[in-house]
């Protein structure tokens, strides 16, 4: 295993390798995990970073202690102080928000205690999200006088229809991790100390199969229900030529006639 700055006190974002996998803990657990300029920062670093190595081919993103994250830090947040909160989420959660959808590798959040209002965006902006049965989800931002922000909007309704998103945004009530996978919100929920390892043990899963392929996945799904069905399947066709000149598929299509299993290698 490759580690950077494992269970290191004061280092907002933990950074850890193994092997394809690379796993990325918010790491502010006294206050929840809240979002403030240096665990923003940090986190778009290490998606980054993530991103960019050729070696790491899934990545989980989880919270330290209790919570995923509670969302804002608003101890730093002055109302009587006239702010731009709209410059704010285009500096610090745009970006962050881009990178995770953009990632050409699955992401796998796994969800443990809190993910509320922006916390929650971010959880619900994986691929793949795994919730601990402590673990609960609020659109926070109506209890404080604001909208839901970094991109809550565009994300809920794809998962749970707009009538959900609605009411989920206008009552601001939490809801449980039962109820979240009921409504389509998570894919899976566990026991709170079978989450990281059932999220490392299917981000390796994913490390294994056709990555490449995995992004082009994500990106043809990305935008959809913009699209009309005749623009749908053109799009389909565009990125299904650019997967069928992958090493992956050549190999895939091989190991198939030679009834063996294939060993992907991620090109």
């Amino acid at each position: 295993m490759s580690a950077t700055n494992a269970g290191a006190a004061g280092v907002p974002v933990l950074y850890e390798r193994d092997e394809a996998v690379a796993t990325v803990t918010l790491n502010r657990p006294e206050v929840l995990n809240a979002l403030d300029d240096a665990i923003g920062r940090a986190l778009l670093e290490a998606i980054e970073r993530a991103a960019a190595d050729e070696t790491v081919r899934a990545l989980v993103l989880t919270g330290a202690g209790r919570g995923f994250s509670s969302g804002a830090d608003l101890a730093s947040v002055k109302p009587e102080v006239a702010l731009d909160l709209g410059r704010l989420l285009r500096e610090r959660y745009h970006p962050l928000i881009l990178a995770l959808r953009r990632m050409p590798k699955p992401v796998i959040c796994a969800v443990n205690g809190a993910a509320a209002g922006a916390g929650m965006s971010i959880a619900i902006a994986g691929d793949i999200v795994l919730a601990a049965r402590s673990a609960y989800f609020v659109q926070a931002f109506s209890k404080i006088g604001l909208v839901p922000d970094a991109g809550s909007t565009w994300m809920l309704p794809r998962l749970v229809g707009e009538g959900r998103a609605r009411a989920l945004a206008l009552l601001g009530e939490r809801i449980d991790a039962e109820s979240a996978q009921r409504i389509g919100l998570v894919w899976e929920v566990h026991d709170d100390d079978a989450l990281l390892p059932r999220a490392q043990a299917l981000a390796k899963q994913l490390a294994q199969r056709p990555t490449r392929a995995l992004a082009l996945i994500k990106e043809v799904f990305e935008g959809t229900m913009q699209r009309d069905l005749e623009a749908q399947l053109e799009r389909e066709a565009s990125l299904q030529t650019l997967a069928g000149r992958t090493e992956d598929f050549r190999e895939g299509v091989a190991a198939f006639l030679e009834r063996r299993a294939p060993r992907f290698r991620g090109r």
